[in-house]
């Protein structure tokens, strides 16, 4: 393939089928990491710019200001350098470094708040005050507000087209949810072709998406904390179930996938995995999940695939690894699982 511009690159993302162990099951991971920034906010990233763009209120120079954990700021940030635009971006110290330094790399400029902040925790709510503030006194800005952008959720049409596709109708499509767009906006266009799928959300335990009792959490881009706001992306009407998976689950089910697939996923992608096999192992007859794996994990080597981080907050759990080997497994292994012991 050929391309003359490396935002022809998003889309681009292959589907990994695993087995399912005892079961006629099948599923398919949406490997999202391909996507040229890294996760699948690509695709949001250049669909709220083409959407400013098209409405005439990101003009040609402009600044794109936007709060946000990482992954929406390096696509926005890969979008903007292609494009000519100035991004400033609010992190907080709760954002992977590496995050940080590719989106500097790219051009973007980094206001990261919350050092004087006890532990690190997610500072959602101040991230987006200090955005909004921002982009209302800087000439020529425009904040994406991703939370509330009906073009967050649009972005998605080309990835529902994708599974359809190559899949046909499937049964069930489980992904996280944050802002709501990539879940809401993948089953808009699945239900549409396929109205019987259901849709299954996951969000960290600590979120409040899903009415559960908010607290703190670890996994960044996903779910929402108690003291913030929840965004109109999210169509609940288009998630049949939602659930929670804590943050030694979610990292330890990285884990597993780095350490019997050779692939490196991120926290909320952790979740999701750990959510699927949990269903899969007691779904009865036959049928197909589609599992939304939203970014990679090389902007976690210090966090999520560090013993050290990982025991100083009481989230290694070996366990994990041993109890996921027992339902997935890759689709030309054998049935001896004596290495998960």
């Amino acid at each position: 393939m050929i391309i003359t511009r490396v935002t022809d690159w998003i889309g681009c993302t292959p589907l990994l089928e695993l087995r399912i162990r005892n079961s006629d099951w099948r599923l398919f991971l949406k490997l999202e990491k391909f996507n040229p920034g890294g996760s699948m906010k690509d695709r949001m990233a250049r669909g709220m710019i083409d959407a400013a763009e098209r409405s005439g209120r990101l003009k040609p120079g402009g600044t794109i200001v936007e709060s946000s954990s990482g992954n929406t700021g390096t696509g926005l940030a890969m979008v903007a350098a292609e494009r000519g635009y100035r991004f400033i971006v609010v992190v907080d110290h709760q954002t992977a470094k590496d995050k940080i330094r590719t989106m500097k790399a790219l051009g973007a400029t980094a206001v990261v708040i919350g050092a004087d902040r006890p532990g690190d925790r997610v500072a959602t709510a101040d991230r987006e005050a200090l955005a909004r503030e921002i982009a209302e006194t800087t000439p020529g800005a425009v904040l994406m507000a991703q939370h509330e952008n009906p073009a967050n959720a649009a972005s998605y049409d080309g990835l529902a087209r994708d599974l359809v596709e190559v899949l046909g109708s499937f049964d069930l499509l489980i992904g996280s949810v944050g802002t709501g767009g990539s879940l809401c906006g993948t089953a808009r266009g699945v239900k549409a072709q396929c109205p019987r799928t259901r849709v299954i959300g996951v969000e960290p335990k600590g979120s409040v998406i899903f009415g559960a009792q908010g607290g703190t959490y670890y996994q960044s881009g996903t779910g929402v904390p108690p003291d913030v706001a929840l965004g109109s992306v999210i169509d609940y009407p288009l998630i049949d179930e939602g659930c929670t998976v804590g943050d030694a689950a979610a990292f330890n089910a990285c884990r597993f996938m780095a350490h019997r697939f050779g692939l490196l996923l991120g926290g909320s992608a952790g979740g999701v995995i750990y959510a699927a096999a949990e269903r899969l192992r007691t779904l009865p007859g036959s049928g197909t999940m589609v599992a939304l794996v939203g970014d990679g994990g090389e902007k976690y080597l210090d966090t999520i695939y560090d013993d050290d981080w990982m025991t100083e907050r009481r989230l290694l759990d070996r366990s994990v690894e041993t109890d996921l080997a027992m339902v997935l497994t890759s689709i030309d292994a054998s049935e001896d699982i004596h290495a998960a012991a």
